[in-house]
C-alpha cells in the first residue's frame, strides 16, 4: 500500500501566529487546506550579540533578529490543539538536551492525551552555545544528552514502573501517568542536516528531518539513516523522512521517489488573510493533486 505524501507547515509559532488569535487562525486555515501537521521552532532565550553560527543561513544569524518572539512550542501547540480536530502537533525542533526528560515526558504525554494522540516530537541537539550557557547545560554534552534522553522518554512512556540509569538521567520505579494515547508512544523525529544526525535517526528515531540540503545530499543522508538502522537491527523502512525543498506537484513527486513521506512549507501569507490565500492555494494546487 502506497501512503500519500503528507504536507506540514514549518515555523508555525512565529510571526503573526505568536499572538493567540493568529495562532488559532493559522492552525484552522492549515487544517482546512489539507495540511497534515504544524511544526514549531524553539529558543528559550537568544543572548544578545551571540557569536555562535546559525547553520541555516550564510550570514550565520537567525532570521528575524534577536528580539523576534518565539513562544514555547508545547504551550503554543496546546493552544492550537484546542481549536483543531486532526492536524498533527509537531516540534521542529525542540532542543532536547536543554530539557529535563522526566518533566518533558509528562508534558508531552499530557499534550498527547488532550489532543487525542496528535503529538510528534521532533528533536535537535542545538547550535546556540550562549543559550546553553544561560540555561546551565554544558554545550559539549548536548549530543550525548540527546541520545540518552530519547531512551529515557520512551522508558517513561512505555513501562509501568519506569527505571533508568544513565549519565544524565536516573529514576527508579517512576510511575508516569497519564501515558501517551498513541499506540507505540509519541513518535520521535530526529532533526539536523549532518551525518551525525542521520546516524542518530537510524539508531534512535522514528523519523528523520534534515532541515536543508540539495536532493543528492538528502539522498545520501537518507541512505545513511537506513544503513545505520540496519546495522542496529532496526527496520530501516520504518523510518519516516521529512524535508523541505518543493513547492509544486512535480517537485513533490521527485521527493516522493526519494522516499520522502512529508514535505514542509513555510506559513505562506504572513497573516490570516494571506494564509487563506497562500495555504489555500497550495492545498488546491499541490496537496489535492499529489
Amino acid at each position: 500500500m502506497i501512503t500519500p505524501m503528507k504536507f506540514g507547515v514549518m515555523f508555525a509559532n512565529t510571526g503573526a501566529a505568536v499572538q493567540p488569535e493568529g495562532a488559532a487562525a493559522l492552525a484552522r486555515i492549515a487544517e482546512e487546506a489539507g495540511f497534515e501537521s504544524l511544526w514549531t521552532v524553539e529558543h528559550v532565550v537568544v543572548p544578545s550579540g551571540y557569536q555562535s553560527q546559525y547553520p541555516y543561513s550564510r550570514s550565520g544569524r537567525m532570521p528575524g533578529g534577536e528580539d523576534s518572539p518565539i513562544p514555547d512550542p508545547l504551550i503554543w501547540l496546546a493552544w492550537v490543539a484546542a481549536v483543531t480536530e486532526h492536524i498533527r502537533l509537531a516540534t521542529g525542533v525542540l532542543i532536547l538536551p536543554q530539557r529535563n526528560p522526566v518533566i518533558l515526558a509528562k508534558e508531552l504525554a499530557t499534550l498527547d492525551v488532550l489532543s487525542r494522540g496528535r503529538v510528534t516530537l521532533g528533536v535537535g541537539i542545538g547550535w546556540l552555545e550562549e543559550e546553553f550557557d544561560a540555561i546551565g547545560v554544558p554545550f559539549r554534552e548536548r549530543a550525548a544528552r540527546t541520545d540518552e534522553f530519547v531512551v529515557a522518554l520512551r522508558t517513561l512512556w512505555g513501562e509501568a514502573e519506569p527505571t533508568f540509569a544513565g549519565r544524565f538521567a536516573n529514576f527508579t520505579n517512576a510511575r508516569l501517568h497519564p501515558k501517551p494515547v498513541q499506540s507505540g508512544g509519541i513518535p520521535i523525529v530526529v532533526g539536523g542536516h549532518s551525518e551525525a544526525a542521520a546516524r542518530r535517526a537510524g539508531r534512535l528515531g522514528d523519523g528523520f528531518f534534515p532541515a536543508r540540503g540539495a536532493p543528492d545530499v538528502l539522498a545520501r543522508l537518507f541512505e545513511l539513516a537506513r544503513s545505520t538502522a540496519r546495522d542496529h537491527g532496526r527496520d530501516a523502512d520504518a523510518i519516516e523522512f521529512t524535508c523541505g525543498g518543493a513547492m509544486d506537484v512535480d517537485g513533490a513527486h521527485r521527493f516522493e521517489d526519494m522516499g520522502v513521506a512529508r514535505l514542509i512549507v513555510p506559513a505562506l501569507g504572513g497573516n490570516p488573510e494571506g494564509w487563506k490565500a497562500g495555504l489555500g492555494a497550495f492545498g488546491e494546487n499541490v496537496i489535492a493533486k499529489v
